[in-house]
């Protein structure tokens, strides 16, 4: 075994009489004598902490609302505005970043009601959003996006529905044990595909390759992805599943297929029009909610 041992702030490389508690711990600690120190790895993505406290707890700065446990994650902006436009959404409450305002509101449904937001871009971002949704009091979440394709013959517009992810972005190994994939949760996946089925729509279900960088997925990476079984490519979802799996809440997600990156010249298929999948996924993942 190589590596730092770390206790606060002292280091040291003694590593005498240390039992592994690899099976008592879900972080990589050992025991020195009786106190616990973390590992320090090669790399410091690895270095899962299941053990420690958070220093900064969502539950303990946001308090809880009266707010509808079912919430929509929805990515499209224009969906919301047009929804806000209508009066069909009212605000909450009002979450902040350094970017802005980020509304957190509810839609009244047949009978039921859910929250809706929108989660940003990007792993990072969408992540410390759905933490304070999270400790407002929200459990079963449901994503409506959009993704890149692995697999030229799926066309632009068609529904994806992922059951595991690739952690090819960072956030995610700060929630649980560095792994390749992660799995979505299997009973918002049967959900979201009930709805699929009594709309009668075609949908696919897919492993789903989810990385930080688009600007960065290189040919090379999207033929392994692609060897590995993934179809289709986003930034977000293996560290939503992360979070659900963290907090003991409900995740799933819908996305819809947009570029195509499995050719040898990037393909944006832009010129098919998605303003009505959209809307109509924002819709399925209502109802799908409403079923968890």
């Amino acid at each position: 075994m190589s590596g730092n041992i770390t206790n606060g702030g002292c280091k040291t490389n003694k590593l005498s009489k240390i039992v592994i508690l690899e099976q008592d711990f879900k972080s990589f600690f050992i025991n020195v004598k009786g106190v616990k120190f973390m590992i320090s790895r090669e790399f410091p993505i690895l270095e899962f902490d299941g053990v420690s406290e958070n220093i900064i707890e969502p539950s303990k700065l946001i308090k809880k609302i009266d707010i509808p446990e079912q919430v929509i994650m929805c990515f499209y902006s224009e969906v919301i505005e047009k929804l806000v436009r209508e009066g069909k959404l009212k605000e909450i409450r009002t979450l902040y970043t350094q970017i802005g305002k980020h509304p957190v509101y509810e839609l009244e449904y047949k009978n039921d009601k859910v929250a809706v937001f929108h989660p940003g871009l990007g792993a990072s971002l969408g992540v410390g959003l759905m933490e304070e949704v999270i400790a407002l009091g929200g459990k079963k979440f449901i994503c409506c996006g959009s993704g890149g394709v692995l697999d030229k013959d799926i066309v632009a517009g068609h529904i994806l529905v992922p059951t595991s992810a690739i952690r090819d972005e960072g956030t995610s190994y700060h929630y649980v044990r560095p792994s390749r994939e992660i799995s979505v949760n299997d009973e918002a996946v049967k959900a979201i595909e009930k709805v699929l089925k009594v709309h009668n729509c075609s949908y696919m279900l897919v492993k789903t390759w989810s990385t930080d960088s688009f600007y960065r997925e290189t040919k090379d990476k999207m033929k392994l992805r692609k060897e590995e079984g993934c179809l289709a490519v986003d930034m977000e979802c293996s560290a939503f599943c992360a979070v659900a799996e963290y907090r003991n809440v409900t995740f799933g997600q819908m996305i819809y297929s947009g570029d195509d990156i499995s050719c040898e010249e990037w393909n944006s298929r832009s010129e098919v029009d998605r303003r009505f999948i959209r809307e109509a996924l924002f819709w399925f993942a209502v109802e799908a909610s409403l079923e968890l």
